[in-house]
């Protein structure tokens, strides 16, 4: 499963987010990607990127660039706080002019960029939450809060290059530390605010976090609402093959390296296990008698290749009629599930319920998962992984007196068998008017025939 793993031990700003995952792009990738950035705003502003070095750690830092002036960390600082606001402040580049944009027209702005829809709306849903989370904090409507013409170009930047990042890397899962947001006090339009700032608290309900010993914030309102819409779990970092790391740099110094740091790779969810542990392997427990099989010509060159990885999916229905249920499963199976099944189960208050079962190779996960979540009333899903073992499958035309019929052959670790399949079987006993079993007995004759 590919994962991307967000380390955020000195907090989280767009332009941080936006440096690491610039770093985890193929070099032509990254001309792409700037080229397109360089497009969104040709006469207003660019983005440009440079190594940066903090604590001996080499990364890279995201410099925009408006109206030929790079914005100073004081301002950076400045419009993550006080993009949203309503109040007037100064900014440090007086020949700029302070002109408000409001939240529709961001949103229209958004939806003239050159990027495809599904960067446009994954930019609106970020700034949503900044928009409401400022209204909460201001106890105002989300159409009166306004964006400084500044901080929102600056801001627009940040936001649309992570979420074109994104769509190119195009990550299955998105994982992410605890987010550090620092202690202290921040300065705002409004006066001097804690750390983390009324906006940013408000984003960041049900997000693990934490203060610590460095003074300042570490974690903006643009930061905050890129990894609320994209991660879908704050955790420590789980067992993962990581094959790329990219290192997004701040601007600030403090003791610690200021950067945010991404991980890149394949998600382990089972421990690869060793040759004791595997089933059919020497000394596994559950092995009666291993001369046999280890005496086959196919033993050794099939026993571990065959051994894979597939997810369970399961979700608990009390809600939902049968109709319904049915409808759900068939799509599922449509959809290229390995298989679907139902179960009846008693729920609280013993209530009769269904359990929904989905098998799914590990890399469908997040598919199946939404389908699941789309089609049947559930709320949660449960997920466990599991290994399998398969037997290889092969088909063939035998020619009964009742017309072609197909059997599968199955064979591997010494094991070689047979079955005519259902579907041919029942449409040649429709078709004929003959029992179902005349059919199958026949293509089963007619087969070991050929053996």
């Amino acid at each position: 499963m590919r994962t991307l793993y967000l380390e955020c031990n000195m907090g989280v700003s767009g332009d941080m987010l936006m440096g690491a995952l610039y770093e985890l792009l193929s070099d032509s990738e990254k001309d792409i990607f700037l080229k397109t950035m360089n497009s969104l705003f040709p006469e207003d502003i660019m983005l440009q990127t440079s190594s940066s070095e903090k604590c001996g750690i080499w990364g890279t830092k995201m410099n925009v660039v408006i109206l030929g002036q790079e914005e100073s960390s004081q301002d950076a600082q400045k419009h993550c706080h006080v993009q949203q606001d309503t109040t007037e402040y100064t900014h440090e580049h007086t020949e700029h002019h302070h002109i408000h944009t409001s939240y529709p027209q961001m949103l229209a702005q958004i939806d003239c960029l050159p990027v495809s829809a599904a960067v446009k709306e994954d930019a609106k849903a970020v700034y949503t939450l900044i928009g409401n989370a400022e209204s909460i904090a201001h106890h105002t409507d989300i159409s009166q809060i306004h964006f400084h013409e500044v901080g929102t170009l600056d801001a627009v930047m940040d936001v649309v290059g992570c979420c074109l990042l994104l769509e190119i890397l195009d990550p299955e899962q998105i994982l992410a530390s605890p987010i550090h947001v620092g202690s202290g006090n921040v300065c705002c339009a409004h006066g001097i605010l804690p750390v983390p700032a009324p906006a940013t608290a408000e984003i960041l309900k049900d997000v693990p976090i934490y203060g610590g010993t460095i003074e300042g914030e570490l974690c903006t309102p643009t930061g905050a609402a890129l990894l609320k819409h994209f991660v879908s779990q704050f955790t420590t970092m789980p067992p993962m093959s990581v094959e790329r790391t990219g290192y997004g740099m701040g601007t600030k110094d403090f003791a610690n390296a200021n950067c945010l740091r991404a991980f890149w790779g394949c998600l382990s969810i089972l421990p690869v296990p060793s040759s004791r542990q595997l089933p059919d392997s020497p000394g596994f427990a559950g092995l009666q008698d291993n001369h046999e099989q280890e005496t086959h010509p196919d033993y050794y060159t099939e026993k571990f290749h065959s051994l894979d990885q597939i997810l369970e999916l399961s979700c608990n229905l009390d809600d939902m009629t049968p109709e319904a249920v049915s409808y759900a499963a068939n799509l599922l199976r449509e959809a290229g599930a390995l298989d679907v099944f139902t179960t009846p189960i008693y729920m609280k208050k013993d209530r009769p319920g269904i359990l929904l079962t989905v098998l799914c190779n590990v890399s469908e996960e997040s598919r199946f998962s939404r389908l699941i979540l789309t089609h049947t009333a559930t709320r949660g899903i449960r997920v466990q992984p599991c290994y399998r073992r398969t037997l290889d499958a092969q088909f063939r035309k035998i020619s009964t007196v009742y017309g072609d019929i197909t059997i599968k052959i199955s064979t591997g670790y010494g094991i070689h068998k047979f079955k005519p399949e259902y579907e041919d079987v029942a449409k040649a006993a429709k078709q004929c008017k003959v029992p179902f079993q005349n059919v199958y007995m026949a293509a089963v004759e007619a087969f070991e025939k050929t053996l």
